[in-house]
């Protein structure tokens, strides 16, 4: 069967285990990850979006992964947690937008992927004042940071990477987690130190 056109967007936020700032995207992934290996975490709350006749309005979805060495030597574990609010058919757009399977941006990471962790269905919700957000799936993950401010006492945008390449987004505000948990899909990591690595940014995907 056929993949239909599809489109989604909103917003995205994600935190990793490297320290900030993330060497991976400014190494072009050949960078070593700060502790040796990676664990990230990456939201995305679905503003508006179809899949096809599928509607996707208001939905969400986490994309967890692990790789062992560098990420450009693939490898990579991922997983995804949808919104449990998701139908069947809906769960089922949502798992083939998120693991690339339907084309467009993750489907560049398949050469790296090395397993798929599975599919999760969890309460997903996120919270946004300003910079500060979270994205929490109860038992399964929780990560909350604040977008990093420059020098300039008069800037009201936080410090932004640009043309980085990333399926998310190319350009990411940057930004430091309070916290993140992970509890799901055969990955575990807890960082409360605030020395870790984050981004968000707005995000538009589409089918290839």
């Amino acid at each position: 069967m056929a993949t239909p056109n599809w489109n989604i967007e909103g917003q995205y936020y994600e935190t990793c285990n490297c320290d900030f700032i993330c060497p991976c995207l400014p190494g072009q992934l050949a960078a070593p990850p700060t502790k040796g290996h990676c664990i990230f975490a990456m939201g995305f709350q679905i503003e508006q979006g179809r899949y096809g006749e599928v509607s996707l309005d208001g939905l969400g979805f986490i994309v967890l992964g692990s790789t062992p060495e560098e990420m450009g030597k693939g490898n990579w574990s991922v997983g995804v947690i949808v919104d449990e609010r998701a139908d069947a058919s809906q769960r089922d757009a949502i798992t083939a937008i998120a693991s690339g399977a339907a084309g467009g941006p993750m489907a560049a990471l398949s050469p790296l992927v090395g397993s798929f962790a599975g599919v999760e269905s969890a309460q997903i919700r996120f919270d946004r004042n300003s910079r500060s957000w979270s994205v929490t799936a109860p038992n399964l993950v929780d990560m909350a940071a604040e977008g990093v401010m420059g020098i300039n006492p008069n800037a009201t945008e936080p410090i932004h990477l640009d043309n980085t390449g990333h399926p998310a987004a190319d350009r990411v505000a940057l930004a430091r987690p309070a916290r993140s948990h992970v509890h799901a899909l055969g990955m575990v990591w807890d960082d409360d130190s605030g020395r870790n690595n984050g981004q968000y940014a707005p995000f538009s995907w589409q089918g290839a």
